[in-house]
């Protein structure tokens, strides 16, 4: 009996050794943490006046990191397990969040804080689904997105085409989910450049008056935050051969347009009083000012025997 008892305590030794070897090189960081430091906050957009003059504000959403913040001493592994880890489900830290924070104000307030990440170092917290919502304003009607829920997704190093689900006419018989599509981001493209659409196509969506055309990324490229995408017409061309007879041809002309945005002013209508960096209301985002800066002419002889010309963008750039 002396041998078994002997080998059960050196294994117990052994196991608790090695749990305080690897526990030093694991990540505290786990999947219910990462889901409680990347969520959605409230980001409050001022829209204008709906149609009785009341002013309309919506809170549109945002990601952002939404750990608590850690003394200086508690930024081991045993004080990370110590905080969110511990906690096996929602319910069980909720029902521990007021007794944590009252005991944690005093600390919080005499020593230095630091913040957590909200994600792995090759990840962002980005939006995991979009709804749509139509709103009926004093100046028309407005389309609005709006995000739901967000998450950790890994950092692309190249630039691409992404998924990205957005609900139209959400809670309604005619209630769907469309991949229009988006493009990667990573801090790791070159300082100006961004990767933005450069392909369109096109989905069409039932509502009560008939249908709605979204328009849907297919392809993205690398380029300045202002820049020119293709945009092709067809026109009918009357060709006079030496001959004289006539023949009518079809010509494609690529008149481009433009689009991006560029940086213009603060839109924070109301900050924190207490924390200046703090914006409670922004006010809604303005049109681009992303416009033509170059452009070439097309002259062609139409089917009624007319010059016609049209003009197409061959550069763009931020209007000052």
């Amino acid at each position: 009996m002396d041998v078994p008892w002997s080998l059960f305590l050196l294994l117990c030794g052994l196991h608790m050794t090695l749990t305080g070897v690897l526990g030093k090189h694991i990540d505290p960081r786990n999947l219910f943490t990462q889901r409680m430091c990347c969520k959605r906050q409230s980001h409050f957009v001022y829209l204008g006046q709906d149609i009785s003059g009341s002013p309309v504000s919506v809170d549109v959403g945002l990601c952002r990191s939404h750990c608590v913040a850690a003394s200086s001493r508690d930024s081991s592994h045993e004080a990370g397990q110590q905080d969110y880890s511990k906690y096996s489900s929602m319910l069980e830290f909720l029902r521990s969040k007021k007794l944590r924070s009252r005991g944690a104000g005093a600390a919080e307030s005499s020593e230095p804080q630091t913040q957590r990440p909200s994600c792995g170092a090759e990840q962002l917290c980005a939006p995991t689904g979009m709804r749509v919502e139509r709103l009926l304003l004093l100046e028309g009607p407005r389309a609005v997105e709006v995000v739901q829920e967000c998450q950790c997704d890994i950092k692309l190093s190249q630039c691409i085409r992404v998924p990205a689900l957005k609900t139209y006419f959400s809670e309604t018989p005619y209630e769907t989910v469309i991949d229009v599509g988006g493009c990667s981001s990573s801090k790791g493209f070159p300082e100006g450049f961004s990767c933005v659409p450069t392909k369109f196509d096109s989905a069409l969506v039932e509502t009560p008056n008939k249908v709605d055309l979204i328009q849907t990324v297919v392809a993205c490229e690398l380029k300045e935050s202002c820049y020119r995408v293709p945009y092709v017409e067809y026109y009918y061309e009357i060709v006079l051969h030496a001959d004289g007879v006539q023949e009518e041809r079809l010509k494609e002309i690529d008149v481009g347009r433009c689009l991006g945005g560029c940086t213009t002013g603060n839109r924070c209508l109301l900050r924190s009083p207490s924390d200046p960096g703090n914006c409670h209301l922004w006010a809604d985002g303005q049109s681009s000012s992303c416009v033509p800066e170059s452009y070439e002419s097309h002259s062609f002889l139409n089917q009624h025997g007319v010059i016609r010309t049209v003009l197409s963008i061959t550069s763009c750039l931020c209007q000052t």
